[in-house]
């Protein structure tokens, strides 16, 4: 029998990356999971960041993300050097611009692979190396009136 990692299934076939997007509409979870599906993958890891209510001690009332124009083609390097670290089936990844509410999708990704270890890996790469790397900002409006933009997805 050969090694698990002869199979072709350990490998992607043709461009994993699936779906890279900046949207100013509500995100798809089901666009997403739907994008990484592949019969070759043992397991697949969705991130959803969502926006949350207080930040730093103090209420949030709505935000915004705005970004540069090169933060999909940004999206897309760091998904390459994802799939040329890990044995990623499939990739995707979508980040919301504009106005925002407490609850809303802020950005979704995902990432499938042949075992469950890299898939977690793989996607927690993804999402940390987003958010470090892409020139998205987050602009802040708090429950006291205050604002703050925050240089980071």
């Amino acid at each position: 029998m050969a090694p698990i990692h002869d199979h072709p299934g350990e490998h992607a076939a043709g461009d994993p990356i699936k779906l890279i997007g900046i949207r100013e509409t509500a995100l798809s979870l089901d666009e997403v999971f739907r994008a990484v599906g592949d019969d070759a993958a043992g397991g697949t890891a969705l991130f959803v960041g969502t926006v949350r209510n207080h930040d730093g001690g103090a209420d949030v009332d709505e935000l915004g993300y705005s970004c540069h124009p090169s933060a999909e083609a940004e999206m897309r390097r760091i998904a390459e050097k994802v799939v040329a670290e890990y044995p990623v089936r499939a990739l995707a990844a979508v980040h919301r611009v504009g106005d925002l509410k407490v609850g809303d999708l802020a950005v979704v990704v995902g990432v499938s692979c042949p075992h469950r270890g890299e898939a977690f890996e793989a996607c927690r790469k993804l999402i940390d190396d987003l958010k470090h790397e892409v020139p998205i900002w987050k602009h802040q409006k708090f429950s006291d009136g205050t604002q703050e933009w925050v240089g980071a997805c």
